[in-house]
């Protein structure tokens, strides 16, 4: 590619401050960027960014297909919400207007055993008008590659366990509330742990109608067992509360959550397979305390066994350098809904991102 990769940054919330640096950077450049906060709507990208101004004003989602259809950008960054469904509207606007596009929704990274329903839906549109849609972010390497990497040195692989936590004060309030912070454990059991005390046949039928709500792991072991070349046969699913033992103030809530009350929750995914090997994750989401930090560890159990343990990650940049150095792979990506599974290995870019486009 001879000419500078051009952008387009759906949501302009906290996220969005890293990717669009991250993107000029990079050599590359946004175009157009889109919000539904009227705070930010009409203010320039350099406001958010911390820098000059960049010439390109905040628009109304609203407007997004109009601008979109305009201006034809190579890419487009969605940095919005957690569920697919949350980010159908974005998604598909990019696949009827043949425009790439990488999400952090973090079921958008291998949604298919979620929502196929609407998987399929934006996969044949994509593949229709020629252009790749996936979901990318910190999980792609500390929760999939990394992992998957470890197993090419394993002989063999019999079980794989993984945790990754992470403060829900850096991902906002919908993530916040997501994760049950702030309800009491009554609250908890209700709105958050019932949905998961079901049998498998419920579940799928539940998955089959698009009503899922998957804990991010749900996502990340079918990622990581499409990955391996393993055959999921079954998959469960629990979420157990936080708790912290004395009051703790959410600035995101904007609310202080009382001792034993829900600082978030930790959701468990099992999954089995027809080769034999299990893969168990949890993620812990929770409001820290002033002692508690983000912390990775994954084990690989077999012959041998090996544990890897990444501490106080720098979640939310990770996340966002993930996204853009991502950004070639999806423009060489076939057309359809690919998960990064399909695309290889994630590179650091040294070079400009156009130069790594075939």
């Amino acid at each position: 590619m001879d000419k500078k990769i051009r952008v387009a940054q759906y949501g302009t919330g906290k996220m969005s401050v890293y990717t669009m640096r991250y993107v000029f950077e990079k050599g590359a450049e946004i175009v157009c960027a889109f919000d539904i906060d009227e705070e930010v709507i009409g203010k320039d990208i350099g406001e958010i960014i911390g820098e000059d101004k960049k010439g390109v004003i905040v628009e109304d989602c609203k407007i997004a297909r109009e601008v979109l259809e305009k201006v034809k950008p190579d890419i487009c960054i969605v940095t919005t919400m957690s569920l697919l469904s949350d980010v159908e509207n974005a998604l598909m606007i990019c696949a009827e207007l043949g425009i790439n596009a990488i999400t952090t929704c973090e079921e958008a990274f291998f949604p298919g055993n979620s929502n196929p329903v609407l998987t399929h839906k934006i996969d044949e549109m994509a593949k229709k008008n020629n252009c790749t849609i996936t979901g990318s972010g910190y999980q792609d390497i500390y929760w999939g590659q990394l992992i998957s990497s470890i197993t090419g040195s394993t002989h063999k692989v019999t079980k794989i366990k993984g945790s990754s936590s992470y403060n829900v004060e850096d991902y906002g309030i919908a993530l916040a509330r997501a994760h049950g912070a702030g309800l009491s454990l009554e609250e908890f059991d209700k709105e958050v742990a019932a949905a998961d005390k079901i049998s498998m046949e419920e579940r799928m039928k539940i998955i089959e109608k698009g009503e899922f709500a998957p804990s991010y792991m749900w996502n990340v072991n079918g990622w990581l067992a499409q990955k391996l070349g393993l055959t999921v046969i079954a998959q469960t699913q629990r979420c157990v509360p936080q708790t912290c033992n004395k009051d703790l103030y959410s600035t995101t809530l904007g609310m202080t959550i009382k001792a034993g009350d829900a600082t978030g929750m930790s959701a468990i995914v099992t999954t089995e397979t027809k080769e034999g090997v299990i893969i168990q994750s949890e993620c812990i989401g929770k409001v820290y305390s002033e002692t508690e930090f983000d912390k990775n560890e994954w084990t690989v159990y077999g012959e041998p066994n090996t544990t890897i343990v990444v501490e106080k990650p720098a979640t939310v940049e990770l996340t966002c350098a993930t996204i853009v150095n991502r950004i070639p792979d999806v423009i060489n990506a076939e057309a359809g809904y690919i998960p990064t599974a399909h695309m290889g290995d994630l590179k650091y870019r040294t070079e400009t991102l156009e130069k790594y486009v075939k």
